[in-house]
């Protein structure tokens, strides 16, 4: 009888250690990380840095995008350029600001503490600029007559366009909240007034016009991290 009492003791203790094991498994809690929002705000190298080679030209573009959630966030940039295009038939120059907002959804699943992207979004531009007609050419295919040049140095102010891009690209943290990155545009025109006798051939933040309606372009950026706030975060258990 005493070793039935015994053996019986044992085994209560036993199942009240093991439901008390499993009772601290359950409810113990899980680490929680933060995930920082904020603006980040930068410029655009390439824009920045092609008057260097280039002296026909002149711009700046201001990028920033805004954490609203885990994957998306609000983008946009803003600039001006100044570009005077010379080519075998004519020389014009394009003088004017553009703006573009829109979103990007970020597709890459950072490590934590890591603030990465790889991402695809779209926007919507608008640019008010005006063209000058400096100079153009008027070949004789016959042969008889020299070549023939005017300079009419015609400005057309007021001039406005519309478009939506399509967007790609990459952002790596290269030092604490300093962020490298690559981006490329397709564009497609929606509207744009055009100038009398004249075309829009080149649209400040568009491009160039001469495929039509369509166009691309592309920016290297440098821009800064300002964290405003953070969310918690609770990691996804590791797969075995």
């Amino acid at each position: 009888m005493s070793k039935f009492i015994f053996s019986l003791s044992l085994l209560l203790v036993s199942i009240t250690g093991f439901a008390q094991t499993a009772n601290d498994t359950t409810t113990a809690p899980e680490p929680v990380y933060k995930d920082r929002y904020g603006l980040r705000v930068g410029a655009d190298l390439y824009r920045l840095t092609r008057g260097l080679y280039n002296d026909n030209y002149r711009g700046f573009e201001i990028v920033a995008d805004y954490r609203l959630t885990k994957k998306y966030y609000v983008a946009g940039e803003i600039g001006n350029e100044d570009f005077t295009v010379d080519d075998d038939q004519l020389n014009f120059t394009t003088q004017g600001q553009y703006i573009k907002i829109g979103f990007d959804y970020n597709a890459y699943e950072n490590w934590l503490d890591m603030e990465n992207m790889i991402y695809a979004g779209v926007r919507y531009g608008f640019s008010r600029y005006s063209q000058n007609l400096n100079s153009y050419r008027i070949y004789d295919a016959s042969g008889y007559f020299d070549e023939t040049i005017f300079y009419p140095d015609r400005k057309f102010d007021g001039l406005t366009a519309h478009w939506a891009e399509v967007v790609g690209g990459v952002k790596a943290e290269i030092f604490d909240n300093l962020f490298l990155g690559f981006s490329v545009r397709l564009n497609y025109l929606i509207t744009d007034k055009k100038p009398e006798n004249f075309d829009n051939l080149y649209i400040p933040g568009f491009n160039r016009t001469y495929e039509g309606s369509f166009g691309a372009g592309f920016n290297y950026s440098l821009s800064y991290f300002i964290p405003l706030y953070k969310k918690d975060k609770v990691p996804k258990e590791e797969k075995k």
